[in-house]
């Protein structure tokens, strides 16, 4: 079997295990609605580990979007921190992320969560028979999501799909909306795959950096993960317009800088990409309208922002496995990495 073999067929396999995640979130609309008209919450923690905590970075955001107190925490915070974590006078509902449902910090922060507030617990993960999954109170599933390869892909982006419709439910939004996500992905793979394959395969790009704002600074971080875990290559994410202040020093010939661009911050964010062109990086930016003089991967523009994160992922996600493969590395099995990551002592 060729190294990233099952990599790549996990990257491409997006556009179908979307339908799924789409239609596992739908069963649990009814029960989520009856929380939201009863009071049952007023505060969302968002947790997770490593891919999952980036994802709950990007879910409180949009949760905070649609009018919720939330906020998003590692779980080994929430379990070893929780007095600073928790807000007091608040009704909360936690909301764990985890491929495997087996993760220590993770499983052990939903347990304690649940013996000292009796609040409502809703994980979202790939596997149905998990510790967390079996005791949330309400668990969203995505068994086709789950993966051969150690680096989180499809399954990152179909959990994330599920939390972008927990975040509309809560902000009265036209669930349906997002249904074309799926054909807009297979869309992004076809047409964009050359791009990402040039780029991983550029010998004369040595560093990586990530740029996103608001809900996409989640993303930009998970897309700084898949390259160093998948490709061993230096990689780097920070907000888009703090990369100004101090990290820019870093940039030159020997860069290629990645900006996800918010519509709200598009003409802000757009003039960074503009200054480190100018000091000699490539640039690539990824958008929802046409940016000038750099290359761009263009997102709908017809779909509501809330549904849009996610888009930004699978072509970077390919451009992490043609740079695994052009570095000689295996992006199945990262160096050092295993897909759970069980501590005995937590």
């Amino acid at each position: 079997m060729a190294p990233g073999e099952h990599t790549l067929r996990e990257i491409m396999s997006q556009p179908e295990v979307w339908e799924e995640a789409l239609a596992a979130f739908d069963p649990q609309n009814q029960l989520l609605q009856s929380w939201l008209e009863s009071g049952a919450f007023d505060h969302v923690i968002v947790t997770g580990c490593g891919s999952t905590y980036y994802l709950a970075l990007t879910a409180a955001r949009l949760l905070r979007q649609a009018g919720c107190h939330a906020l998003a925490c590692p779980a080994s915070e929430l379990l070893l921190h929780r007095n600073s974590i928790r807000v007091p006078g608040h009704h909360c509902l936690l909301l764990t992320v985890s491929r495997s449902g087996t993760t220590s910090e993770t499983v052990r922060a939903q347990h304690h969560f649940k013996h000292y507030s009796h609040e409502p617990v809703v994980t979202v993960t790939c596997d149905s028979g998990s510790p967390l999954a079996t005791d949330a109170d309400l668990p969203v599933a995505i068994d086709a999501a789950q993966e051969v390869s150690v680096a989180q892909t499809r399954s990152f982006t179909s959990m994330l799909v599920a939390a972008q419709q927990l975040a509309a439910l809560i902000a009265g939004q036209y669930l349906a909306a997002s249904r074309p996500l799926p054909a807009f992905c297979r869309h992004l793979l076809d047409r964009y795959g050359d791009l990402a394959q040039s780029l991983g395969e550029d010998k004369a790009i040595k560093k990586f950096f990530f740029l996103g704002s608001d809900a996409l600074y989640g993303i930009a971080c998970e897309a700084m993960l898949k390259m160093k875990e998948m490709s061993l290559s230096y990689s780097e994410a920070y907000h888009t317009l703090e990369f100004r202040h101090g990290p820019m020093s870093l940039v030159g010939e020997d860069s290629l800088v990645i900006g996800l661009i918010s519509p709200e911050a598009a003409k802000q964010e757009v003039r960074v990409l503009d200054e480190m062109a100018d000091m000699g990086a490539k640039v690539l930016a990824i958008a929802q309208t046409h940016v000038e003089n750099h290359q761009c991967v263009r997102l709908p523009a017809d779909l509501p922002p809330w549904s849009t994160p996610v888009l930004h992922l699978p072509v970077l996600q390919l451009l992490a496995y043609h740079r695994a493969i052009f570095n000689g590395c295996d992006p199945d099995n990262p160096q050092q990495l295993t897909a759970v990551v069980t501590l005995h002592d937590i």
